[in-house]
């Protein structure tokens, strides 16, 4: 299951919006609040999209922006990858911007085995500036924008990946500008882990570009969670909240065990980590873990 919203500029022209010829036949892309794609696609997968990579798609389908939200190996690269096809196949440039080089190098690799045409730019290696899919760390694309670069003039579309590091303080400003100098006719999709403020960032993207952004989450986890806990002095590793988010009373026993109890045969509450489990352990307890 997804969530699915859409952030609309003020003022915003919908009549206008949905005559152009990638949104003008419902029956075919659907509606603001409901986009489908009943086209064919720009690229197919061996496997069935999950309903908010559908989402996703139909709303680059649509010409439209959009922002995903899903948790580390959910699926989002499905949408960039979706991203980078339909732009080939309509003759766009496309850019690719990640936070750090040693992820830009590992999607360089990736793009490059599935697409073939695509270039590489950070502060130490610059791989076909030319092609037409060009991955970069997100310094590297402020930069660019800056100089007024012929190669962003022509971009139709730009992937932030991780942009929830906009949040950060002090490396924030970059995606902020480079959110804001982007070229007028280009789309955005907006790749990050699960935002508490997905709506109100789209909102802003959204009046950045007098444009709608769509915003498509989901909360599914693929790969369950599991917690351990190193006591210090320990002697291995305790399993404190399993895959099912159960709080394993069982184990946290024998972890508190481990600490030498007092001359009156109480264990030291002072001690941070102790304090703390046992604020973990009556927090479990009274949600009837």
């Amino acid at each position: 299951a997804c969530d699915h919203a859409v952030a609309l500029p003020t003022p915003f022209d919908r009549a206008a919006h949905d005559a152009e010829p990638c949104r003008a036949d419902a029956t075919r892309s659907g509606t603001l609040e409901e986009p489908r794609h009943a086209g064919p696609r720009a690229k197919e997968y061996p496997f069935a999209l999950d309903p908010f990579q559908e989402t996703a798609v139909a709303c680059l389908e649509r010409r439209e922006s959009v922002l995903v939200g899903a948790h580390t190996s959910a699926g989002k690269t499905v949408v960039a990858e979706y991203a980078i096809a339909m732009a080939r196949r309509d003759g766009q440039r496309v850019v690719y911007t990640s936070p750090l080089k040693a992820l830009s190098n590992q999607k360089y690799r990736d793009l490059k085995e599935e697409f073939g045409d695509v270039g590489l730019l950070t502060g130490d290696v610059v791989i076909a500036p030319n092609a037409s899919c060009l991955v970069m760390t997100t310094e590297i694309m402020r930069s660019m924008l800056y100089r007024g670069s012929e190669v962003m003039r022509s971009v139709g579309w730009v992937i932030f990946d991780e942009v929830h590091y906009m949040r950060d303080r002090e490396r924030g400003v970059v995606w902020e500008e480079s959110l804001i100098f982007i070229p007028e006719g280009a789309r955005v999709v907006l790749l990050s882990a699960t935002l508490p403020n997905s709506l109100e960032f789209a909102e802003w993207v959204a009046q950045l570009h007098s444009r709608p952004v769509h915003v498509v989450t989901t909360s599914y986890r693929p790969t369950p969670l599991q917690h351990y806990v190193f006591p210090a002095g320990g002697k291995g590793l305790y399993l404190a909240v399993d895959e099912r988010g159960r709080f394993r009373k069982d184990n946290y026993r024998k972890m508190r065990a481990i600490f030498k109890p007092n001359d009156d045969g109480t264990v030291d509450a002072d001690d941070a980590m102790d304090h703390g489990l046992a604020a973990g352990a009556g927090a479990g307890a009274g949600a009837g873990a």
